[in-house]
């Protein structure tokens, strides 16, 4: 029997999952028809629909979820939105702080929300009570101390903008975020683009002092291994970080995964990087997404994004590599298994493995639960790396002929699909929120958080 030590942070609150709590009835969720397994459940939903068709300064589009204690922190092309999960049967919009910029990701910690801002624009913006200059990009630094009154108090500009943004620690009194710009093209301040890095090979790293977020700063920028292909341009597009006992990132960078020690958050060490054939290259129409760890920090779990996430990748005729989630050794960078979606999708819905998170349990058991745009949510027990099983699903019916897939598709479906609390919370592109409950052994001895960053594990278990 594996022994468990489990270094518990600030956020981790002890106990075992038995039994989910008695929720409130909802009104019909547009989920209810959906395909399922017989073991995940709709609990409640809070909607959000998209608005694709109106100017892209007003666009309204969900993106990722981040958590503190009884509330989720939903990012959007046009600011967050702040809900109340208390009720799991009944979630409630409590505000919509607006920042017209894409795409919103979010971190948040204690009274600091860090959302990003990923492309130049080339007229002023607007976020909460403040212009934001044309050529403007980086994070926007908020307040909720006020959950339901998100006051922004500051700003950090990074010459190529940030596509997402993870949280690295608390080091001397600063939250560290390490922000990953996804290559964009034509880095540069303002608009004036001349003398910068056009590859945005790097990852930065900012500190936002808890005791004075608005003076948040630039602190570092973490140069890139790779890309093995000179045709490709690198730039993290999402990182992942095990704190605990691990203090190790990972991120996904075109077509190299970079592994870092992150002892001090502040200047990360490279340690090892993962290539997988045919990912990311040239020739691929794609790259490395997202990375995270197993919770003991052995396992690297790793997406790719074929087709840019407009596309519809998860046919029956598609190859398994562009539906497919990759396990390595976190030390070597070997390769130790593959699982590939079972359920094949239709050209008229965009499909790639996109955003996910582990279920921390006390058995040592892996356990990944993860959203893939229309192919909806999956949980995949991947405790043994090579054989790795899928536990449950649910599998929105198509959105139907629109115009992306070059012409086939219209966008939607599952952007980011997270563990918490004993819920699985899908943050759906054209939806809103969703919540979903999973009766199955595979979650027995989950453990309770305080709040969650997705991308962060603050604490490692020992098997």
């Amino acid at each position: 029997m594996k022994r468990l030590q489990i270094l518990l942070p600030s956020m981790l609150a002890i106990g075992l999952v038995a039994v989910a709590p008695t929720v409130i009835a909802a009104p019909p969720s547009p989920n209810d028809t959906d395909p399922s397994t017989q073991n995940t459940h709709e609990m409640g939903h809070d909607l959000k629909e998209a608005t694709f068709s109106v100017p892209d300064g007003q666009r309204e589009i969900s993106s990722d979820l981040a958590f503190q204690g009884r509330l989720a922190y939903q990012g959007n092309y046009n600011g967050f939105r702040v809900i109340d999960i208390s009720a799991p049967g009944n979630p409630r919009l409590i505000a919509h702080p607006k920042c017209n910029g894409d795409q919103g990701d979010i971190v948040v910690w204690e009274h600091i929300l860090v959302r990003s801002w990923n492309t130049k624009r080339s007229e002023d913006r607007e976020c909460g009570d403040q212009i934001v200059p044309a050529g403007f990009e980086g994070v926007h630094i908020w307040d909720i101390s006020d959950p339901a009154d998100p006051q922004l108090v500051g700003s950090v500009e990074l010459p190529c903008g940030s596509h997402t943004a993870t949280m690295a620690g608390i080091d001397q009194g600063d939250l560290i975020i390490y922000s990953n710009n996804s290559s964009s093209s034509g880095c540069g301040v303002g608009l004036d683009r001349a003398g910068q890095d056009a590859l945005g090979d790097f990852m930065d790293v900012i500190a936002v002092p808890l005791g004075d977020p608005g003076a948040a700063h630039l602190i570092h920028r973490e140069p890139l291994a790779g890309p093995a292909d000179p045709l490709v341009r690198t730039g993290c597009h999402d990182a992942g970080v095990i704190l605990g006992d691990v203090n190790k990132a990972v991120c996904a960078s075109a077509d190299t995964i970079n592994v870092w020690d992150i002892s001090n958050p502040r200047d990360p060490v490279p340690l090892v990087t993962i290539t997988e054939p045919g990912v990311g290259s040239s020739a691929s129409n794609g790259r490395w997404h997202s990375a995270g760890f197993s919770w003991d920090g052995e396992i690297v779990v790793a997406g790719w994004e074929p087709g840019g996430g407009g596309a519809g990748e998860c046919e029956a005729t598609d190859p398994d590599l562009d539906k497919s989630l990759f396990f390595y050794d976190a030390v070597t960078g070997a390769k130790l298994g593959q699982w590939v979606l079972p359920r094949a999708q239709g050209a008229d819905e965009n499909c790639t493995i996109h955003n996910y998170n582990m279920i921390p349990l006390r058995s040592g058991a892996d356990v990944v639960v993860m959203g893939n745009y229309q192919a909806g949510v999956w949980v995949v027990d991947f405790t043994d790396p090579a054989n790795a099983r899928t536990v449950g699903w649910v599998d929105p019916v198509s959105l139907g002929p629109g115009p992306f897939c070059g012409g086939n598709c219209q966008i939607g479906g599952s952007w980011s699909t997270y563990w918490y609390n004993n819920f699985i919370f899908d943050s759906d592109i054209t939806k809103g929120l969703e919540l979903f409950g999973l009766s199955d052994q595979a979650r027995a001895g989950a453990i309770r958080l305080d709040g969650l960053n997705p991308q962060t594990q603050e604490f490692s278990i020992n098997r």
